[in-house]
């Protein structure tokens, strides 16, 4: 089967979704590991502070963090696209 290109990084068999927010839960769980999926985000943001030079806001943003100071919120109103995408190529 051939693959489809997607928009999503982790694509549903459901054309144009991505999985359900329990699928890669239920994997862990079928396959007996003692993890949890936050931590593969918690893994991920260590790794990009411990050893990469990419700032603290795209490394959240890649995330999808929100920015929880209201003041800072306001005055970001860009979209580092192409840093969050090195930042994942990386």
């Amino acid at each position: 089967m051939l693959e489809q290109e997607s928009e999503f990084v982790f694509p549903s068999v459901r054309r144009g979704k991505p999985i359900s927010n329990m699928a890669m839960l239920n994997l862990l769980e079928r396959m007996g590991v003692d993890v949890t999926t936050h931590g593969f985000r918690s893994s991920f943001r260590d790794w990009a502070s411990e050893r990469t030079s990419f700032p603290h806001e795209v490394c959240e943003m890649a995330l999808a963090h929100t920015i929880s100071n209201a003041a800072e919120a306001a005055y970001r109103r860009g979209d580092p696209f192409e840093k969050r995408r090195k930042l994942m190529d990386t």
